[in-house]
């Protein structure tokens, strides 16, 4: 796993549980004690998380810089591969529900060229990608903004995805396991991805290849719950994820069409 690739998922652990021990951290992501050390001393000199006894805890980064503006800036060109893809999986016409997240803002931006469509949104990012762009009609997903991420969570916007119906929902996602599922790093965002599951006809997920074999703090639902996931062609090499191939057979396995771009 590359460095800017496992500070991603070790800042996003960090920021999950607010405060998680070393120990924890090396077991979720396979690596040595040590390295965790070394990351999170390169993750506190940028600001994002704050080193204590044993671990680390959440805090804000230097000068109001939010984690998701350091993580948009990490892998950004295989989030824009892969937010390509998944655009093309979308008809024109079609109602979508685009969650939060570093890649589906991609998507957000892709999805420009396959107007007409109505997107919903449950990110204020995406929704600034989207904001008056001709063929797109925007709806954004009332509730919380979440501090830093600018998700859209809690109870107000659980309520209204209730009351609506989407041809595709477009999940980002923290991790998928084998044993466990889709799972992802907040509780409320696992809560809003459960309800837009259930209003959807079709899912589609989209992560890069270092949330293949990583079991997150909550999980979202199970393997076959998905219709399609999006990846990178690297999930596939067990020398850089090791956790990559065999989690896509169980993908696989369980109905789900694999799309590696």
């Amino acid at each position: 796993m590359g460095v800017a690739n496992r500070l991603d998922l070790t800042l996003r652990l960090v920021q999950g549980a607010d405060r998680v021990s070393v120990a924890e951290l090396a077991r979720r992501l396979g690596v040595s004690e040590m390295t965790v050390r070394r990351d999170l001393d390169e993750l506190e000199r940028q600001g994002l998380v704050k080193r204590v006894h044993g671990g680390a805890e959440a805090t804000r980064s230097r000068e109001g810089e939010s984690g998701f503006a350091v993580r948009e800036r990490w892998q950004a060109a295989t989030k824009d591969r892969l937010g390509r893809a998944v655009a093309g999986l979308v008809e024109p016409g079609a109602t979508v529900l685009l969650d939060a997240g570093t890649t589906t803002v991609h998507v957000a931006e892709h999805l420009i060229a396959r107007a007409p469509l109505t997107v919903a949104v449950l990110s204020l990012q995406a929704a600034v990608r989207l904001a008056d762009r001709p063929g797109i009609r925007l709806l954004v997903i009332g509730g919380e903004s979440r501090p830093g991420e600018r998700s859209l969570i809690g109870p107000h916007a659980v309520r209204t995805l209730e009351t609506m119906a989407f041809d595709t929902f477009v999940m980002s996602i923290g991790g998928v396991q084998a044993a466990y599922g889709w799972s992802e790093f907040s509780l409320d965002d696992a809560a809003v991805k459960q309800a837009a599951l259930s209003q959807a006809t079709r899912t589609i997920a989209v992560a890069d290849a270092t949330k293949l074999g990583v079991r997150a703090f909550s999980r979202v639902t199970t393997l076959d719950r998905v219709d399609t996931f999006v990846t990178d062609t690297a999930a596939d090499d067990v020398a850089t994820h090791p956790k990559g191939p065999e989690t896509l057979t169980a993908l696989r396995d369980a109905g789900v069409d694999i799309v590696l771009a």
